[in-house]
């Protein structure tokens, strides 16, 4: 089973009787429907509803709550659920940079290992399973672990998106487990719920194929002079973009070609979401 060794990543914990109803009440990840054995996505957001942290959480023995997220915004993130505390019956542990790995397989009949936990980001054939502190030795280096992430659409900020410029619904979170539709309220859950429900999400994350190698992350995507979007993680002829899906599908009935700098792509959407290109031509910006 390959492995990757993941470097800038950190790990904080939140314990106490009141861990878990506290972030409830702040995060978009409903953890009423976390597992033992498992992390999601999840993000902590503007009022305006962008995505200001994003992060994965699992539980962490009896009224605990681990948290892995880049290094970069760890002590900006603890910093500000400190905030957000108040009086609740939290600690907040020291954040840990250890050792973070990835391992993975699409052998269906892989076994399950107790000791590491289930990326839920991932289709259900992909076995993809995270190790804290107890890590195989690295047989892969960081462009597998982003190959692997382009092919199943798993976006990451920093590689694909700014903080504080995407609404999760721009990331799939919607799709794959990182926002909890049916929750209570959170922080920024009114811009949200808004948007799912009168289905004005039109910036998607989508998997982008290049008629040769593509340019790096960060090109506009464009489509007869107009932006249509931007490239996000990249590797070689593949990758990830995040695009207004509306005006792609206008250029694709109109066989307009979308450019990526001068190279030609073409955007799908990854085949386990359940949202496709619009069939009107009508897009909320």
């Amino acid at each position: 089973m390959p492995t990757c060794h993941l470097d800038e990543r950190a790990l904080f914990q939140l314990q106490g009787p009141e861990a878990e109803h506290f972030l409830q009440n702040v995060i978009t990840t409903d953890l009423s429907a976390l597992q033992n054995g498992e992390c999601r996505p999840g993000a902590l957001l503007t009022p305006q509803g962008k995505i200001l942290f994003d992060f994965l959480i699992s539980r962490a023995g009896i009224d605990g709550l681990r948290i892995e997220c880049r290094a970069d915004i760890a002590p900006d993130l603890v910093k500000r659920l400190t905030l957000y505390k108040l009086r609740a019956k939290v600690d907040i542990s020291d954040i840990k940079q250890t050792v973070i790995a990835v391992s993975w397989e699409t052998d269906s009949g892989s076994s399950d290992n107790e000791s590491t936990l289930i990326d839920r980001r991932f289709p259900a054939n992909v076995h993809v399973r995270r190790h804290y502190g107890d890590a195989p030795d690295a047989s892969k280096g960081k462009t597998s672990w982003d190959e692997l992430r382009i092919a199943h659409a798993v976006a990451e900020s920093g590689s694909d998106f700014s903080l504080g410029d995407a609404f999760p619904h721009d990331v799939l979170y919607d799709q794959n487990g990182g926002v909890g539709l049916k929750k209570g309220c959170y922080v920024g859950q009114e811009v949200v719920s808004r948007m799912h429900h009168r289905g004005t999400a039109r910036r998607r994350l989508l998997i982008a194929s290049g008629a040769a190698d593509l340019p790096p992350q960060g090109t506009e995507l464009r489509a007869d002079e107009k932006i249509v979007g931007a490239l996000g993680t990249v590797c070689g002829a593949k990758g990830l973009a995040i695009a207004r899906i509306d005006r792609i599908k206008e250029a694709m009935d109109a066989s307009i070609p979308v450019l990526a700098g001068q190279t030609a792509v073409t955007l799908a959407v990854p085949e386990w979401a359940t949202f496709t290109f619009p069939e009107n031509k009508d897009g909320a910006d």
